[in-house]
């Protein structure tokens, strides 16, 4: 065991805004450049200085914002996506998602992200919370909600934009997971909500749609 190890902050994770929970960790920016911008990606350089005194440099991205749709099946089964992601160089079967465009409530954003690339409209919506996905090199927050009471439409896909919607059990995007088929960290992030408010363990609040 690591004597140095310290007991966990229940307070600070509460509270992470906290005067003095994170005194001996917090790192103040000094100043910050725009190294790149380009049609999505901005990012960023910042010079800040350690809770030692010393200043060092840490590069990010910042992103505006985006949601992640947990859409329900009347039948029990999940409506999903497979998508090609560059920089995998393969398609992902992931949960729908999308990025905030300036100034959209994040419902908003929901419903539409769910229209453009699945077609379907929910008549309940629920906000399960908020899931921090690349914390080593950007800011990107997505917000995680709940869809059900389906109904299927036409789907209006960006220009540019391609994507296969499947749906799939519970059990079987599970097992995908458990033998490494789905590695997208908000759809695991979205399986595990899933997983804990079928279980009881994490209430969802639902509401009309509006």
């Amino acid at each position: 065991m690591n004597d140095d190890a310290l007991p966990l902050r229940r307070d600070a994770l509460a509270n992470p805004a906290a005067a003095d929970a994170d005194a001996h960790l917090r790192e103040d920016p000094v100043d910050s450049v725009q190294v790149y911008r380009g049609d999505f990606l901005d990012v960023r350089r910042d010079r800040v200085r350690l809770p030692d005194g010393s200043t060092s440099h840490r590069e990010y991205i910042v992103h505006p914002g985006a949601v992640m749709v947990v859409p329900l099946l009347a039948d029990g089964r999940l409506l999903v996506e497979r998508q090609w992601r560059h920089p995998m160089g393969r398609a992902m079967l992931e949960f729908p998602a999308g990025k905030l465009e300036p100034g959209e409530p994040v419902l908003d954003c929901a419903i539409r992200e769910l229209i453009e690339e699945t077609g379907y409209r929910a008549a309940e919506w629920a906000r399960a919370g908020m899931l921090n996905n690349a914390i080593g090199y950007s800011d990107e927050a997505i917000e995680v909600w709940f869809a059900r009471g389906l109904v299927a439409g036409a789907r209006q896909l960006d220009h540019g934009e391609f994507l296969d919607i499947c749906s799939v059990g519970v059990d079987e995007l599970e097992a995908l997971a458990a033998r490494g088929a789905v590695t997208d960290a908000k759809t695991l992030v979205g399986l595990l909500w899933l997983q804990n408010w079928r279980a009881g363990r994490w209430p969802l609040a639902w509401n009309l749609a509006p």
